[in-house]
């Protein structure tokens, strides 16, 4: 069972200057995820995407208040470089394979707290980052609540794939109902996505995932396809979310312990 608990959502006024609604509802959830959860000593996971800048934001601003000594293990090359910039410290799952807690956001996140990732390409080192931690704690704005996966997300699963398997492997998602999939193309950039690990990403719009394409069922018939890395379904993994609203209100979502 997950359980609804409204949040503090105070923050200086300061920091709101300049922001867009959608802005200020990213930066509100960040904060209050990172004020819940830090501590000195701990060894963060830090996601990837326009949600996490905030969250970054307010970790190097605890460090520096407090002096908190943390490790920081990022999930691409955008949150290696967010690190960086802040003066944070940098490591890696094979100096500290245990993570405490991570913090990531999510394109779309159902009442179960499943989610869907991988809009901005990151979603396999998202999912080994989020997989070794005790404690994966998801944030977003409202705008990516739904009742079932795929209605609101209507770009479909974000699939990597080894690039010479994208053929037969887009041939095998038309056995499992998808509506529509294809490969990623770069931006600035003639030819296909290329992911940190040098993949394909294959987008799969299956429609509201539900009944016989339930997440958890359509993510164990992907990742059984030969070429496929691993998809952008997350199911079962989140412990927490944060989500901040259009009223200003912030709501943590937990599962029942």
């Amino acid at each position: 069972m997950v359980i609804p608990t409204q949040q503090s959502a105070e923050v200086d006024p300061k920091v709101l200057e300049g922001l867009t609604d959608v802005q200020i509802a990213k930066l509100r959830c960040a904060y209050a995820a990172v004020d819940a959860n830090i501590k000195d000593g701990l060894v963060l996971g830090i996601g990837s995407g326009s949600t996490i800048v905030f969250a970054v934001d307010r970790i190097a601003q605890r460090v520096k208040e407090e002096n908190f000594k943390l490790k920081c293990v990022p999930t691409s090359f955008q949150a290696i470089q967010l690190i960086r910039k802040h003066g944070l410290e940098l490591s890696d799952l094979s100096a500290t394979p245990q993570i405490d807690v991570a913090i990531d956001g999510a394109d779309e996140l159902s009442p179960e707290m499943d989610c869907i990732k991988g809009g901005g390409g990151c979603l396999v080192q998202e999912k080994i980052v989020a997989f070794n931690a005790k404690k994966f704690v998801v944030i977003a704005d409202g705008s990516k609540e739904a009742e079932h996966l795929g209605t609101k997300w209507l770009k479909g699963v974000p699939i990597e794939v080894i690039p010479m398997a994208y053929v037969p492997i887009l041939e095998k998602l038309k056995e499992f109902g998808v509506k529509e999939a294809a490969v990623r193309m770069a931006k600035s950039k003639a030819g296909p996505c290329v992911t940190d690990n040098g993949n394909f990403i294959i987008d799969a719009h299956f429609g509201a995932l539900e009944g016989d394409l339930a997440p958890a069922a359509l993510e164990q018939k992907l990742r059984s396809v030969a070429g496929v890395v691993d998809c952008g379904l997350f199911v079962g993994m989140a412990d927490e979310a944060f989500i901040a609203r259009s009223d200003g209100s912030v709501w943590k979502y937990s599962k029942e312990q």
